[in-house]
């Protein structure tokens, strides 16, 4: 293999891994590892470190499958230059002729596979109870975009990305920590839940002529983009809501830290429902909905140690 295409694969694989947006499986993870700390008074790094790689695997798989499908659908191929933001239009690396389709499929395969393989070790070693937290992981990464589900076509992609970044990363970390589920962990998943789909559900803005000449329908194709501003708004009110109920179930009233993100949610609606026709100013919306997301995991992450 030549060093030029080692160069240019080393690059197509990192652009399709895309690490910045690791948060998002990261923030569930913390979320879980620290109201596990708070309830068992203990934690293992090493099975903590294990698990995040696995998911970081499957995270990667499953962006190389989608941008895979998206291709072949025309959906990545029809945005244009105007509607191309850092925060939609896939990963670009076919359009940017970084990776070609298969090699975008074979990372897809092979990422999946390691991630499955450190899932194994836990099922083995820690908790055979993750491997159905597991396997619906592996589901949702695959079918996301793979026929015949093909959920991210179907509208029920932002279900699909908030269970599995909600209940199932945040619920997994802490049964792996601590052996078992409490009702308190499945409540403080639902409000990470809310938002990562709201940020998935606003970053399909941008992409809403390309998806809806692909085939995509999604939420935001299915209702417009003037409609969709009330889903949007509905997600957030949600996942606020969700604050005062932790609080007063676990008699933890740090769990009230994550509304001080309430400004950046109400400037981020209204952007989003005057601004749906302007790309240029949505980007504001859609950056403000990621910060309010890695702002509430912050701010849950301590409710947690603090209580």
């Amino acid at each position: 293999m030549s060093r030029l295409k080692e160069s240019r694969l080393w690059q197509g694989f990192w652009q399709i891994a895309d690490p910045k947006i690791w948060i998002a499986s990261t923030i569930p993870m913390a979320v879980g590892g620290a109201v596990a700390y708070a309830y068992s008074g203990s934690f293992s790094w090493p099975w903590f470190l294990i698990g995040m790689a696995a998911i970081y695997l499957i995270e990667i798989g499953k962006n190389a499958i989608n941008e895979y499908v998206d291709y072949l659908s025309g959906v990545d191929r029809f945005v244009t230059p105007d509607k191309r933001t850092p925060f939609s239009g896939g990963k670009k690396t076919i359009i940017d002729g970084k990776l070609t389709l298969k090699e975008n499929l074979a990372i897809g395969i092979i990422t999946v596979a390691a991630g499955c393989l450190l899932g194994l070790l836990i099922i083995f070693f820690r908790d055979y109870n993750i491997f159905w937290f597991g396997l619906a992981g592996v589901f949702f990464a695959l079918f996301y975009s793979l026929p015949p589900l093909k959920l991210a076509y179907r509208g029920l992609g932002e279900i699909a990305v908030g269970f599995t970044f909600g209940p199932l990363i945040t619920g997994g970390t802490f049964l792996v920590q601590t052996g078992t589920l409490i009702p308190l962990i499945i409540l403080a998943s639902l409000p990470l839940g809310f938002l990562i789909a709201n940020v998935l559900w606003i970053n399909q803005y941008p992409d809403y002529e390309a998806d809806l000449r692909g085939g995509k329908r999604n939420g935001v194709v299915r209702l417009g983009k003037k409609k969709a501003g009330i889903v949007f708004a509905l997600l957030f009110t949600l996942a606020y809501l969700t604050m005062p109920v932790l609080a007063l179930v676990s008699k933890n009233f740090f769990w009230l830290l994550p509304l001080i993100s309430l400004p950046l949610a109400f400037r981020a609606v209204k952007v989003a429902r005057t601004q749906y026709d302007n790309i240029g100013l949505l980007v504001e919306a859609n950056a403000k909905t990621i910060q309010i997301y890695q702002l509430t995991g912050l701010t849950m992450v301590a409710a947690a140690l603090l209580a």
